[in-house]
């Protein structure tokens, strides 16, 4: 079953069982896909789907320590739901040894000596790690081996 037809499935079942805060978290995720079929006049792939909740996922993430750091716990709190209710919908992720084996296979596949490769490195790992890995974490991690 595709992605996007597991997160539609998902939206009805919270109807059913009036599950209001639950409902609009995953209305928000349709609501993004339906913008990028419109936008760019395609289906979604399950990687394209992936790609717009890794984005709604970052965006979490820079809410809730926003709100955190302004003492606005609830919304703080509603954020982190949100997160959840999105991370569920992510691949599983990889360990930090799998990272680290997928990042020196990249560094010998686009032969990286130095950071002007750096790019290099993250576009050969970006396809592979989009939804796996925190990419910035990732990044920290290439730097410190180019570096």
């Amino acid at each position: 079953m595709s992605l996007k037809v597991t997160i539609t499935e998902d939206m009805k079942n919270a109807m059913r069982a009036k599950d209001a805060q639950r409902l609009s978290a995953i209305r928000l995720l349709l609501a993004a896909m339906k913008q990028k079929e419109v936008d760019e006049r395609v289906e979604l792939a399950d990687a394209d789907i992936i790609s717009i909740i890794d984005k709604m996922l970052k965006q979490r993430r820079d809410s809730i320590a926003q709100f955190e750091k302004g003492g606005r716990q609830d919304l703080a709190d509603q954020e982190k739901f949100e997160l959840g209710i999105l991370q569920a919908y992510m691949p599983q992720g990889l360990s930090d040894a799998e990272i680290d084996a997928e990042i020196d296979a990249a560094m010998q596949a686009t032969g990286a000596k130095a950071m002007a490769d750096m790019g290099k490195v993250m576009a050969a790992l970006k396809p592979k790690l989009a939804g796996r890995a925190d990419m910035a974490k990732v990044s920290a991690q290439i730097k410190a081996k180019l570096g």
